[in-house]
């Protein structure tokens, strides 16, 4: 994305754009954050599970969704890059950040903002479960399952959506656009 979006509203210049396309909005998004919250909450009452968060891109979703939580949690980030600051995958996960804390015998919940190819799960599923925590599941806020090839569940999904490439609430194109608060299609053509 060679260009850069100057304008001080930014969402009004991507809505005007006929690059992007709106696939949900703020309101659809925080409402189904919330529904999710309530089933995580009442899976895990009286219990106090460790949300790893997967960055970059997680980091909006996962302040959201422990908020709407009714149970205590704990929350630490894996840093995963397979994208660089293209809008394909590069086909390989590298781990830029380990997280601290110590997951034996503990509840964990994945939380990633979008399952696409599904590399990462699988990278993460196997990666976890080698610290012997007491359970794993994942929660996702967007999963494509046209593409994603999965060796396990996805135990909480927003949002499933079509294979197109996405922006907004969390999601980038080469670091920019993660700060919108709906999420976009974008058209990938030059």
């Amino acid at each position: 994305m060679d260009e850069v979006i100057t304008k001080s509203n930014l969402k009004a210049e991507v809505e005007e754009s006929n690059k992007y396309r709106l696939l949900l909005s703020e309101e659809v998004i925080q409402k189904r954050i919330k529904e999710l919250a309530a089933e995580i909450s009442a899976d895990y009452e009286g219990r106090c599970p460790v949300f790893i968060g997967v960055l970059n891109g997680s980091f909006i979703f996962v302040a959201d969704l422990i908020r709407e939580l009714s149970i205590d949690c704990e929350v630490d980030f894996f840093k995963l890059s397979s994208y660089g600051d293209a809008m394909k995958s590069s086909g390989s996960v590298r781990l830029k950040k380990d997280i601290d804390c110590h997951l034996e015998g503990r509840d964990v919940i994945v939380a990633e903002d979008i399952v696409d190819s599904g590399r990462s799960v699988r990278y993460l599923d196997s990666k976890i479960n080698k610290m012997n925590p007491t359970s794993i599941r994942f929660v996702t806020l967007l999963v494509k399952w046209d593409k994603a090839k999965l060796n396990r569940k996805i135990d909480y999904v927003g949002f499933s959506i079509p294979p197109d490439f996405v922006v907004g609430f969390g999601l980038d194109c080469a670091q920019k656009l993660r700060n919108l608060k709906a999420v976009y299609v974008m058209d990938e053509s030059p």
